[in-house]
Order: C-alpha cells, then structure tokens, then sequence
C-alpha cells in the first residue's frame, strides 16, 4: 500500500500566521504538524509516501523530511499548483499509485488513541479485495464537514459535503482508504460549485457501487481539527498534556519508525544524537539507551 500526504492548501484561516510558511509545517506542541499524518501512515506499515504541496512550500518539505531513507522509508513529492479539491490528490499522484492501493491522510489532521493501529489494520484488511474504507468521527460542528447519512439499520445510505442541514453528527475525518481504482473515479468526478474535485464525490462513487466501509471511530480515539488558531492551541495542549501524563511521545517518528522495524536501534540512537539538546531528541536517546 502507498501512503499519500496532502500538504497543499493556503492556510488563509490562519493568517497571518501562514503569510510566508505552510500550515503543515507549524509545531503542534513540540514538532510539525506534518509529523501526526505522517505517523499515522508508519503506524498503518505504509513506507512509501507521496507528499503534495504547493510551488513554493514543496522546497521546506524537501528540507524537512528528504527522501526518508533516515527513517527507511521512500518519500517522494508533487506539486499542486493551485487547490483543486482532497480527491486531486489521486490525479496527482496517479503515476506514484500505480497499482496499489492508497491511504490518503490530510497534512492538517492530528489522529490519536490507543485503539487506532487496529483501526488502521482493518481499513487495510476491508479494501483487500477492492472497495474504499473511511472512518465516521462524532462532532459538534457537522455543517464544517462531509457528514455520513445512516439509515434505521445503522447502513450508510449517503455522504453530504457541508450541508445546510447534516442528517447525523457524525463527520468523516480526513483519513481514508482506497483500491487503486480511485484514480480512474477521480478523473471522472466534476468540479463542484465550489470549483473543487470533492472528496465526497469519491466516497459516493464507491457508495453506489456497495463497495465503501465505514467504521465508526469510538471514544479512544482523539481527532483534533489544527484549522483555526485555536484549534491549534487545543492540539499543541493535549498533546503537551499526554506526554507529561503518560512519559511517552505522541507521533515520534523516529519511535514509530524503529518499532515497525524500518530502522535499526543504532540507527534510532543517531536521530536521537543529532536532537540531544532537545527534550524529544533525550526521548528518542532513552529509547535506544535501553538497548543498546
């Protein structure tokens, strides 16, 4: 399975803050919000990744992250030169996808809980044989979000975009899965009024075939929206809050990515190294200290 980042997008919500720099690219707490979706996808095994961002923030992304052979992954990159909608992700990155199946996790969403590994194992498990696997998320602010319709029996029956009037609370966070033939249903689907290729257009084409899972995601499992200031201050909160609490770190990459066994333990310690003087680099040291 290939694993995609969508990184792109002005971030106008949070200006002045992004005048000059992308939103992906602040710190949630002690490390770039970038970091949360791009764990996700080491947590789901996923090691080859395609980042898209913009013309002028590709540049930071390619700084940042390289090629992520530090981390043993293969990371490659492309650009959007203007936002035309989640499911242009898939034009994109048609070539990157191939044959393989995708995860498409958005640059801006943080994912957390104990549970969620097993979330993400299932997901991959629904779509072995074809189809797409989204998740439902309960929220305050449905009318913000593509909301999921169930109808007596609990069965998905329709997927609105931002509607006037949503028919549950339950929103689909931006974190889905999909069989290869995404690709051909994105290049099919029409700019909505908005001018976008929508997501949801996606997710319905795969409804009408009786071919879209989608898990509900319980009480263990935190979504955090980073789209307004103070959505990022509550992030960078909880996240603090978790890891003076509990003593481990949320979306560490470097841990995530030695756990799965893409990297070594001596391998670990030297990322570490190269952040001692930092209290996540003296994190990742005690891990390898441990061991070696």
């Amino acid at each position: 399975m290939k694993g995609i980042i969508l990184a792109g997008g002005k971030g106008t919500r949070l200006y002045p803050s992004t005048a000059v720099v992308s939103k992906q690219l602040l710190p949630i707490y002690d490390k770039p919000l970038i970091y949360y979706p791009l764990s996700v996808l080491l947590l789901a095994g996923i090691r080859e990744i395609l980042v898209i961002s913009t013309p002028q923030d590709t540049p930071n992304y390619k700084r940042l992250l390289g090629d992520g052979e530090r981390l043993g992954l293969n990371i490659q990159y492309a650009v959007q030169e203007t936002p035309r909608g989640l499911a242009d992700a898939f034009i994109l990155g048609a070539d990157f996808i191939g044959e393989d199946s995708v995860c498409l996790v958005l640059g801006d969403n943080v994912f957390y809980g104990q549970g969620l590994t097993l979330y993400l194992r299932n997901a991959q498990e629904q779509i072995k044989n074809g189809g797409a696997s989204i998740f439902g998320y309960p929220v305050g602010n449905p009318r913000e979000f593509g909301v999921v319709e169930f109808d007596e029996n609990n069965k998905v029956i329709s997927i609105e975009e931002k509607p006037a009037r949503p028919k549950s609370n339950y929103a689909v966070p931006g974190l889905y899965f999909y069989d290869p033939h995404v690709v051909d249903i994105a290049r099919k689907v029409e700019p909505s009024p908005r001018g976008e290729i929508e997501i949801t257009a996606v997710n319905n084409a795969y409804l009408a075939e009786g071919s879209l899972n989608v898990t509900l995601l319980g009480r263990g499992v935190a979504w955090l929206d980073t789209g307004s200031p103070k959505g990022m201050l509550k992030a960078s909160q909880f996240v603090q809050t978790v890891q003076d609490m509990q003593g481990f770190y949320i979306s560490c990459i470097e841990e995530i990515a030695w756990r799965r066994g893409f990297i070594s333990t001596e391998q670990l310690h030297r990322l570490g190294e190269e952040l001692s003087m930092t209290a996540y680099g003296q994190y990742i040291l005690s891990l390898s200290e441990d061991i070696l």
